[in-house]
């Protein structure tokens, strides 16, 4: 009655000679283990990239080096922010005529309303700069760089709601399981860092009173393309990265010796089984050791100077707030990250607008002024492309209760604005025109596939030549539909 002997006596000549094979290769493994601990425990090659850029990358000589995208989840205003329609004062409450909605679909949200009333902007707006480009007193800080950006006021999508809506912004489909920009991007471009990523993200505070839209990971998910291009998620309190500390009674010594030996199983399994995520998983525990350094360093402001930190503003000091994570965004500009993503929600003002997104402009404007200026005087904003852009705009018409200083704008998404500066941008250009009522696009569109095909050429890539074989399709961020660079904002 002995289970061993009766599991001898079940056991089959295939099976045996199986399981000795397996136990042969633990006593090879065991035979090299000093030689596998050797190799697993040399340094990176000082000034050698870890992760270089695809051969040939890039196609051409680029003008930004790095992008930082400042994403405002949730649908900014257009009309109540850069797209000044004055002729709308003399409209208040009157119906949006049915020629201009053309019988185009709207959200469920307003569908069933009776009336469309028109609500013109409660903001003044005015013009700045030598461009003469209007914008509301909602961004004064905005307005001061007016000749440093360019506004584009002629976007378009194909989503109407928040989740297809920011899933195409960020991935190029509104359908799940795709790459986003930034991981398109580390995967062409590689990362000048060896000590952080090369795709960062960061999701601050914000202040307006809604019940803001869920952030779903697939915003910087490699889909896919191989697992190491995923954006890093940097968190707002606490730890910046959760568990990349060592746990107490591990010192840097017995970490480096557990990542041996860990790195000594994987290359082991990656030779047997070919498997090219086991690399991926190799850098990864690599870059989560050199990050238990460089992060405290990234996240440590006390190396800058007070001018700079009031350029910011107060919020700067407040960890986890919109100005923190754009001086971040420098800093990392400064270590060569190759791609910086900061999302900010609470822009889907259904009710109450003008109190809500005030309370927004008050989180991002003057921050969004300091990123361009700080990487301006330190001579960075050349070769750094920033891209402002909310997922779709807003309807000239209110939902809900109209008011000349209440009213809420249901989802648009035939027009919007966003605005670009540095690394190959044409500075103080206003570009694409909109109809009377900021309803429909007249001059110039662009839609989100021109979009991101100009951010590519900036980066110095050609989006027609950058593909990704998956589920047996040529995949590419610009998808199969037609795309051009708006070649009218660049330098």
């Amino acid at each position: 009655m002995n289970p061993c002997h009766d599991y001898l006596n079940q056991l089959t000549r295939r099976q045996f000679f199986a399981g000795a094979g397996l136990a042969m290769g633990g006593v090879a493994m065991n035979l090299l283990a000093p030689e596998l601990r050797a190799a697993g425990s040399k340094p990176a090659m000082t000034g050698t990239r870890i992760h270089p850029a695809l051969p040939g990358f890039p196609h051409f000589a680029p003008k930004a080096k790095r992008i930082i995208y400042l994403h405002m989840n949730g649908g900014p205003s257009q009309l109540d922010t850069f797209d000044y329609k004055p002729g709308l004062q003399a409209q208040f409450d009157v119906d949006l005529p049915a020629s201009v909605r053309a019988g185009q679909r709207i959200t469920t949200m307003t569908s069933g309303q009776t009336r469309f009333p028109v609500a013109p902007s409660s903001f003044k707006f005015a013009q700045y700069g030598r461009s003469g480009a209007w914008v509301s007193d909602l961004l004064p800080w905005t307005a001061k760089l007016v000749d440093d950006i360019a506004i584009v006021r002629s976007v378009h999508t194909n989503a109407i709601n928040h989740d297809p809506a920011c899933t195409f912004l960020m991935t190029g489909s509104e359908l799940p399981g795709k790459a986003s920009i930034g991981s398109w991007i580390s995967y062409g471009l590689g990362s000048e860092n060896n000590d952080l990523p090369a795709f960062v993200v960061l999701t601050p505070k914000f202040s307006s009173k809604v019940s803001a839209q869920a952030l779903f990971t697939r915003m910087w998910s490699s889909g896919f393309l191989p697992g190491g291009h995923n954006g890093v998620a940097l968190r707002a309190q606490g730890d910046p990265v959760l568990f990349l500390e060592n746990p107490n009674g591990v010192d840097a010594v017995t970490r480096r010796a557990m990542l041996d030996g860990l790195a000594k199983f994987n290359h082991h399994a990656q030779t047997r089984h070919g498997d090219p995520e086991t690399l991926n998983r190799i850098a990864q525990y690599e870059m989560a050791f050199r990050m238990q350094t460089s992060v405290p360093d990234l996240t440590n402001f006390s190396d800058e100077t007070p001018a700079t930190l009031d350029l910011y503003g107060p919020d700067v000091k407040t960890p986890g707030s919109f100005a923190a994570s754009c001086l971040l965004a420098r800093r990392m500009a400064e270590r060569d990250v190759r791609v910086v993503q900061i999302l900010h929600r609470g822009w889907d003002q259904h009710g109450n607008l003008p109190g809500d997104h005030r309370l927004q402009c008050l989180d991002t404007d003057q921050a969004c002024y300091a990123l361009v200026t700080d990487l301006k005087q330190r001579g960075l904003l050349d070769d750094t492309l920033v891209v402002w852009a909310g997922e779709f705009g807003r309807t000239v018409y209110s939902q809900g209760t109209l008011t000349r200083t209440n009213y809420g704008r249901d989802h648009h998404p035939r027009c919007f604005s966003v605005w670009l500066a540095g690394g190959g941008v044409k500075p103080g250009v206003v570009h694409g025109e909109t109809d009377d009522f900021s309803y429909n696009i007249v001059r110039d569109p662009v839609s989100l596939y021109d979009l991101n095909a100009t951010l590519l050429h900036c980066l110095g890539i050609d989006h027609a030549r950058f593909s990704f074989k998956a589920q047996g399709l040529d995949q590419r961020l610009t998808g199969v539909e037609p795309a051009r660079v708006v070649r009218e904002i660049l330098t």
